[in-house]
């Protein structure tokens, strides 16, 4: 026979307690929910309008600074393609340009005419050609290896880089060039708009460059020298960025 459960007065009391401090939860967590919920919505809405404004603000701010940015460069390729800082140096060194066929563009043909006459002035007793190409018949370093050749200036003067496939490169093998031929001072010939960057690489190649544009020949309308500078503007940005 199963004897009827009793109970102390104490533990009674003890749980109705608990029983009525549950109610009392559950009855403030009713009053409280709408109010918790209004809350947060309202917390959203504003986080919601701080970044509306915050947004179009950084926009804003990014696209000064990328103007800012590019105006920069732009004062800069032009200041250095309109001084020609040739003097005595150690070399001359052609940046190459296309090259058809084994015969210089007509881009390539003015640089090499330039850093001719250069080197006729006595400016420097050698001349550095980089540049390869794609077909492995001909270079632009190898074109203008032979350019110089034909017009007398002896083999042992001519040092040819053939396998540069674009700026960086060139200057990453000038650099070695140099290193190899103990050349301490480099008369840079190029396209005007072209020498702010090669500067700006030979600098950080650790070498010592003076610069001459060459003459454009002709003259160049505002298209294409519009882009030129966005040429070099980006392709020195993607460089100072390490994307290039």
């Amino acid at each position: 026979m199963k004897l009827p459960l009793r109970y102390s007065n104490c533990e009674l009391r003890q749980g109705m307690g608990t029983a009525d401090m549950r109610d009392r939860q559950t009855r403030d967590g009713q009053r409280e929910g709408p109010h918790r919920s209004i809350g947060n919505a309202q917390a959203a809405d504003t986080l919601r309008r701080v970044l509306y404004r915050l947004i179009p603000a950084a926009l804003l701010i990014a696209l000064l600074a990328a103007g800012g940015w590019f105006w920069w460069l732009f004062l800069q390729i032009r200041h250095t393609a309109s001084h020609d800082q040739a003097g005595p140096a150690d070399a001359i060194a052609v940046f190459g340009a296309a090259e058809y066929n084994g015969r210089p563009s007509p881009v390539l043909n003015a640089r090499l005419e330039h850093a001719l006459d250069l080197y006729r002035r006595g400016l420097a007793p050698t001349i550095v050609t980089l540049g390869g190409g794609s077909d492995p018949q001909t270079s632009e370093g190898g074109v203008g290896r032979d350019f110089f050749l034909t017009h007398d200036v002896p083999d042992d003067r001519i040092i040819a880089e053939t396998t540069s496939s674009d700026t960086e490169e060139s200057v990453e093998r000038l650099a070695a060039i140099a290193r190899e031929n103990h050349l301490e001072t480099i008369l840079i010939v190029s396209d005007g708009t072209h020498l702010f960057r090669i500067q700006q690489l030979c600098a950080a190649q650790g070498l010592r460059v003076l610069l001459s544009p060459r003459e454009t020949g002709r003259s160049v309308g505002d298209l294409e020298m519009t882009e030129r500078y966005l040429h070099e503007m980006a392709s020195y940005t993607l460089w100072r960025m390490h994307l290039h």
